[in-house]
């Protein structure tokens, strides 16, 4: 009996490794703090509770700082956004919403290249930032290690830096037009999805100027889900941990209804 048990569990193993390498359905989950996750981080430390609808699952991994890919959990930006204390970001939530609606061999990969504080300025073609966001998508897609897949859309949660400026602010929509272009000409990909969270918080003076821009992008195979209303942290600029599981879900079902039916 004990000799049949150790074979199930080898074999489970081995299942879950060759499945890890085959064509991942890949996710680019981009922006800046509410993206990379902030919810349970109080003054600068996590609390390191992981709710249910984000817990790991061996079918959906993630792509590293170092390049390889390796069983996805929270803080899925650690080594990522890693000058600043990340915590539960919409990522779990959302690849754990997905998951049952696609097919049951189904490998979801995310890749997490999101940064706190950062306007869109900084996410232009030719900036680190953008630079490395298009390397890590082409590694991830390509194989490097272990296993590629297709890039399937872009997360892209961003703006709150950009609300203290009226130059800002009103630069906006055209820099982020500039952006999907970009990004879609550079990975080859003319029709990628692009999945935008309208931003919900700050107290800058020109969060709405950001937002209008947000709602009427106005671009083929691109959506808004609008955050506006879910729940913050004591910071009232950061998705609690509550709100950053709506928000995976809220992204989930987005994705299901733009791009699976």
């Amino acid at each position: 009996m004990r000799s049949d048990v150790e074979f199930c569990l080898r074999s489970d193993r081995i299942d879950r490794r060759q499945r890890s390498r085959m064509g991942k359905q890949i996710f680019i989950l981009s922006g800046q703090s509410n993206m990379s996750g902030r919810g349970g981080v109080l003054h600068r430390r996590w609390d390191g509770v992981v709710p249910p609808a984000c817990c790991p699952n061996p079918s959906v991994l993630r792509f590293a700082a170092a390049s390889l890919w390796e069983e996805a959990r929270d803080p899925l930006h650690a080594d990522i956004d890693a000058a600043k204390v990340c915590g539960v970001g919409p990522g779990m939530a959302f690849a754990n919403a997905l998951l049952p609606r696609l097919p049951a061999d189904a490998v979801i990969g995310l890749v997490p290249c999101a940064i706190g504080g950062t306007p869109i300025r900084e996410w232009e073609r030719g900036c680190h930032l953008y630079e490395k966001m298009v390397r890590r998508a082409r590694e991830a897609a390509e194989g490097s290690g272990g296993g590629g897949g297709e890039i399937k859309a872009v997360l892209w949660y961003q703006g709150e830096s950009d609300t203290s400026s009226r130059d800002a602010a009103e630069a906006y929509g055209a820099k982020m037009e500039s952006l999907i272009r970009d990004l879609r000409s550079d990975l080859q990909l003319p029709s990628l999805p692009f999945i935008q969270v309208a931003i919900a918080s700050g107290d800058k003076p020109y969060i709405d100027v950001v937002r209008e821009a947000q709602l009427q992008l106005n671009l083929p195979n691109v959506v808004c889900v609008d955050a506006m209303g879910l729940p913050l942290n004591s910071d009232h600029l950061h998705l609690s941990t509550e709100a950053q599981v709506l928000l995976g879900e809220m992204l989930a079902e987005t994705y299901v209804k733009h791009y699976l039916s």
